[in-house]
């Protein structure tokens, strides 16, 4: 009796490879999205970045080489989405793989939040997300290919206090990877969720920096002792957008140096 190779013909590090895809990476000019970005270069892709800054985007891109472009957006308007992504569909090519990494936090304690501030962070956190999600996906669909990853946070895990609407934005999120999950899977759109812990940016230090306490909670809990750096991110990406991963779905995966399970 013969037994078929249970073995994936593909080598290792082909399995791994973006050749020929191209990813939307939101908020891609700067932070973690940037090296997503740069990460998804050099594993083959040809990335579009968006934001609402052109310098920045401009300034990314020459940094990225010939693969990258960039096309000026603000997702929290979300009636200009669906032409977004037929724009960067006609210029670009289909999109293969959605970041969905732009986003803003604020710390402030609860009872100071006001209901603007609560609304600008689920705006932009939150509704625009699934905004630009509902449009790939919907042609992701139809063609019966895709791989759309969230950025979530430690918050959405457990407790920090003075980010509370960041956490509901977040928390959201993860119950949204879970759900579109339920719909996209029929149709190979796979869709996981990265759940980064304290990354090595400048705006992170920063803030760490200034609050002494919370810095040393935040290594306290950590495991492995060290901040992450910022391709630790990238590098997950790129695994959940390849084929390494393609029985992975509905997933929001800790890179966090074993943060959310310390103490």
């Amino acid at each position: 009796m013969s037994v078929s190779n249970p073995i994936s013909s593909h080598t290792a590090p082909g399995i791994f490879s973006l050749a020929g895809k191209i990813a939307l990476i939101t908020g891609g000019g700067s932070g973690i999205g940037f090296y997503i970005a740069t990460c998804m270069v050099q594993a083959g892709a040809k990335v579009v970045i968006t934001g609402r800054r052109e310098s920045v985007l401009q300034e990314a891109v020459t940094q990225l080489g010939n693969n990258a472009s960039y096309f000026v957006n603000d997702v929290t308007d979300l009636k200009t989405l669906p032409a977004l992504i037929a724009d960067i569909e006609l210029q670009a090519g289909e999109i293969d793989i959605l970041v969905n990494n732009a986003g803003i936090n604020m710390k402030k304690h609860a009872v100071e939040v006001t209901d603007e501030d609560f609304d600008r962070i689920v705006q932009t956190n939150l509704h625009a997300v699934f905004s630009i999600t509902r449009e790939c996906g919907k042609r992701m669909i139809a063609r019966q290919r895709g791989s759309i990853i969230m950025i979530t946070s430690m918050a959405a895990l457990y407790g920090i206090d003075r980010v509370v609407a960041y956490t509901a934005s977040k928390s959201a999120i993860g119950g949204m990877v879970k759900a579109l999950t339920t719909e996209f899977s029929p149709f190979n759109v796979r869709v996981n969720a990265i759940a980064p812990g304290f990354i090595e940016t400048p705006m992170m230090l920063t803030a760490m920096n200034g609050d002494p306490s919370r810095r040393d909670k935040a290594m306290d809990r950590t495991p492995m002792g060290t901040w992450g750096k910022p391709d630790d991110i990238g590098w997950a990406a790129v695994f959940l957008a390849s084929e390494a991963s393609k029985f992975i779905t509905g997933v929001s995966l800790p890179v966090d140096g074993g943060n959310s399970i310390g103490f």
